[in-house]
């Protein structure tokens, strides 16, 4: 254990956390867009894993990890189009409706995997991106000023969302239709519109979650996701439907996966310690839900479909 209080090995696994908090991060902040306007969405995970195999195949294909992000992004969105005709056009349930597009998306990269590329073969992702000077402070630049693009646009996108939800008409009008729907409707505010768009918002995020997990990995497998979606809805719960607690949770989660993996490389758990300390991501997700179910308040209209004839 003592090789792990180290430096090196310190900055190290923050580093790595900060990384492997992106995806996290991105989904969570999709995901609390979708909810702030009452949708809930437990698609996510699906929507995760068919953006990061759009991302894969595309950078396969085209040697382009740039093309495959932009591809990722538009598979999100069609997603996001399809989630909203179930969930607001047709007025579906919610959770089954989410679990449906889950599946959909397992069995469907599943499919196109295997049919499309067959064996995993890996690609070249994105490298890392040295902010000038930043880059070069001892110990502070290695951990937050050496990453690749995508987890600075994650980071970046943080204060981006919680501007677009407080401070912006659209926000506004989110939030309105996320507590009382009826009300907004009386003022001019087209509900199914303004939650179509976070829909489409929130997978596109999704799609760009999943770019994120396959770029970095440089592979795809089956199930790459590994319960990543559903942990970031939990995020959304973690940090109340604000940017900033999505983000602590998102680092929360990327911290303890970087210290499990950290642990296993130096050798500090391995046989079955190693199969039960690959399972803190999941036992933390339980312990912060049961923490956090009780003092926060979800926005009212969440999971309601709004009916304007009704």
């Amino acid at each position: 254990m003592s090789d792990f209080f180290t430096v090196s090995v310190l900055i190290a696994t923050i580093a790595s956390g900060i990384r492997l908090a992106t995806p996290f991060l991105l989904a969570g902040l999709g995901e609390t867009i979708g909810q702030r306007s009452g949708v809930l969405n437990l698609g996510v995970e699906g929507v995760m894993l068919i953006g990061a195999f759009a991302a894969y195949y595309t950078a396969l294909e085209s040697g382009s990890a740039v093309l495959g992000i932009l591809v990722a992004l538009a598979a999100g969105a069609a997603m996001g189009l399809v989630y909203a005709f179930i969930t607001v056009v047709m007025q579906a349930e919610q959770g089954i409706s989410g679990i449906g597009i889950f599946l959909f998306g397992l069995g469907f990269t599943d499919l196109l995997f295997q049919k499309l590329v067959g064996t995993p073969v890996p690609i070249t992702g994105l490298g890392s991106i040295d902010i000038p000077l930043l880059s070069d402070i001892p110990w502070i630049g290695e951990i937050f000023f050496q990453h690749s693009l995508l987890v600075y646009v994650a980071f970046l996108l943080v204060p981006a969302v919680w501007f677009m939800i407080n401070r912006t008409t659209f926000g506004l009008n989110v939030r309105a239709v996320g507590e009382t729907p009826e009300a907004a409707d009386t003022l001019g505010v087209s509900v199914n519109l303004t939650r179509t768009a976070t829909i489409v918002i929130g997978n596109t995020m999704a799609g760009l979650a999943g770019a994120a997990l396959a770029l970095e990995v440089g592979i795809f497998q089956q199930n790459l996701t590994a319960g990543q979606g559903f942990i970031a809805i939990a995020l959304v719960y973690f940090g109340a439907w604000r940017a900033l607690g999505v983000m602590a949770g998102a680092l929360l989660f990327g911290i303890v996966s970087a210290t499990v993996l950290q642990w296993k490389t130096l050798g500090i758990v391995s046989g079955a310690a190693s199969s039960l300390t690959a399972m803190a991501p999941a036992i933390l997700t339980i312990i912060v839900l049961v923490a956090v179910s009780r003092r926060i308040d979800a926005p009212s209209a969440l999971t309601r479909p709004f009916d304007r004839a009704a």
